[in-house]
């Protein structure tokens, strides 16, 4: 990156972008020119609409709506290679991995970092606000939440990374020698436990609360396998009362579902988007046409395979499997997250058949976060796609804890209740887990891992799962593209390389190992 775009990525941070309000209506106020330090943070009202502008910023890329298609560096799904808003993606899936790659290679490194500019601006400034004290932790500790929620993202992705505690005021200030992974963790540690400290133990709201932080804060703990340190976070969100499973799976994903109480109260954090001013399409398109019309992701068979029948039995020992409709009494999230072949997709308002998808590599497309009655899908009809995306929802905390609670002792039953409450939810209603199959560390294990991939599939997960479990180098090269291409993952991709653009902007940083 030449050293003027890096002086404005971090100078442009203190051009906050939208008014603000305490309810997700802060999104829908317009942008504001610029905002000088000299005078403004002069009352809780300028407060508030820094706090916004942060916000904001996550709409940006992979922390946006466009984390879903890190499922296609997994075994979950194809990125088509035609996608121009996302270029050379499939790329880091074949042996294309380089300091030269740029696309989703740049996007992962700048997009934080343009963030974390933002939340160092404001804490750096906030102070000057003539508000108490409390008010003051409580705005930052959510900007040190989001700021955490940045450079976990850089870790997973780079190890070590550079850490800026306070906004440069020069470029000359951002050139600096990045820190270890385990300093990197060190600073997430403190920015969560702030956030958890002053964070108001509420429901989520489209304001970080203490659950966003214990949540996050959990699986920063899984990944680092602290399964003892994670259980007690997962724990009190568990009997906090303030979240809870969704009454309607599907509808998570779906603009009306995430505005109705009963079924948003599973959300915990998640970037927010609002019709009309903050949409998806942003120099791209947006989920609806993305993937319900371009099919830009595309399942592998592997996954839709992967889920059970409804008697919780796998496909070869179930007498509910019929080889001429394979797809035909599943676990109903796989129906609810795939287009299958042979499948109609409805307009549910209207009735209305969509049959104008494009062609599919694998057969399948991804229906989960497609919203059908916006069908049939045209630049006009889905200018307004709006569908939040979700970083963290309660299942996952449950499925958390069944992690860390059988890696700590084996099986019990908090364990076998936490995985069966996600399967028993209203809308998909599976059997519970046999205890008389999956009664050991090992195979409760592999039955978790199960539970997690088909219960989060194509929600951008998959990928950082399947490193933090480190069989990424195992599992990913036993795979190959539709057109025959074979995976490549070793076990130097479990980090990613800084690229070169960023290493000639800074000669303090030093490009990870084996690249």
């Amino acid at each position: 990156m030449c050293t003027r775009n890096r002086v404005y990525i971090w100078l442009s941070a203190s051009v906050m972008l939208f008014g603000a309000s305490c309810t997700k209506d802060f999104l829908h106020k317009n942008p504001l020119d610029a905002v000088s330090s000299a005078t403004f943070w002069t009352s809780e009202t300028d407060v508030q609409t820094a706090l916004a502008g942060v916000y904001a910023r996550l709409q940006a890329d992979f922390l946006g709506y466009q984390r879903v298609y890190l499922d296609c560096l997994s075994d979950n799904a194809y990125a088509d290679p035609g996608n121009a808003f996302l270029p050379n993606l499939p790329l880091l899936t074949t042996g294309g991995i380089s300091s030269g790659l740029g696309g989703p290679l740049t996007s992962m490194y700048n997009t934080p970092y343009r963030v974390i500019a933002s939340c160092n601006y404001f804490l750096d400034n906030v102070d000057k606000a003539p508000i108490s004290d409390a008010k003051k932790n409580l705005y930052k500790g959510e900007l040190r939440f989001v700021r955490a929620l940045s450079y976990f993202d850089l870790v997973q992705a780079f190890g070590g990374v550079i850490i800026y505690k306070n906004f440069p005021t020069t470029s000359e200030a951002t050139k600096i020698a990045k820190s270890s992974r385990e300093e990197v963790y060190a600073f997430i540690a403190e920015d969560l436990n702030f956030a958890i400290a002053n964070l108001p133990d509420d429901k989520y709201n489209g304001h970080a609360v203490r659950g966003s932080a214990q949540g996050i804060k959990a699986r920063v703990l899984l990944t680092q396998q602290k399964w003892a340190e994670a259980v007690p976070l997962l724990q009190a969100i568990m009997t906090s009362g303030k979240h809870g499973l969704s009454t309607d799976y599907a509808a998570m994903f779906k603009t009306s579902g995430q505005a109705n109480a009963a079924i948003n109260k599973e959300i915990l954090f998640s970037t927010q988007y609002l019709a009309p001013n903050n949409i998806h399409r942003t120099g791209q398109a947006g989920l609806d046409i993305e993937l319900g019309w371009f099919s830009l992701i595309q399942p592998y068979k592997e996954l839709a395979d992967d889920y059970e029948m409804k008697d919780g039995k796998r496909p070869a020992e179930s007498p509910l499997y019929n080889a001429a409709t394979p797809y035909a009494n599943r676990d109903p999230r796989l129906d609810l997250t795939l287009k299958v072949p042979g499948e109609v997709w409805k307009n549910p308002s209207t009735g209305a058949d969509w049959t104008g998808s494009y062609s599919t590599s694998t057969g399948f497309i991804q229906e989960k976060y497609v919203d059908l009655s916006r069908a049939p899908f045209s630049a006009n009809s889905s200018i307004q796609t709006d569908q939040d995306y979700i970083h963290l929802r309660y299942a996952d905390v449950l499925l958390m804890y069944a992690e860390a609670k059988n890696e700590i002792s084996g099986p019990d039953a908090t364990v076998y209740d936490a995985i069966n409450q996600v399967r028993a939810r209203a809308t998909v209603n599976m059997p519970a887990v046999d205890q008389s199959r999956y009664n050991t560390k090992e195979s409760l294990r592999d039955y978790i891992r199960h539970e997690r991939r088909v219960e989060f599939a194509l929600e951008g997960q998959r990928y950082n799962d399947l490193k933090r479990w480190n069989i990424a180098h195992i599992k990913l090269p036993t795979l190959k593209t539709p057109s025959g291409t074979p995976f490549v993952f070793e076990t130097k991709n479990y980090i990613l390389p800084f690229t070169q653009q960023e290493l000639d902007n800074n000669p303090a940083l030093l490009q990870n190992s084996g690249y």
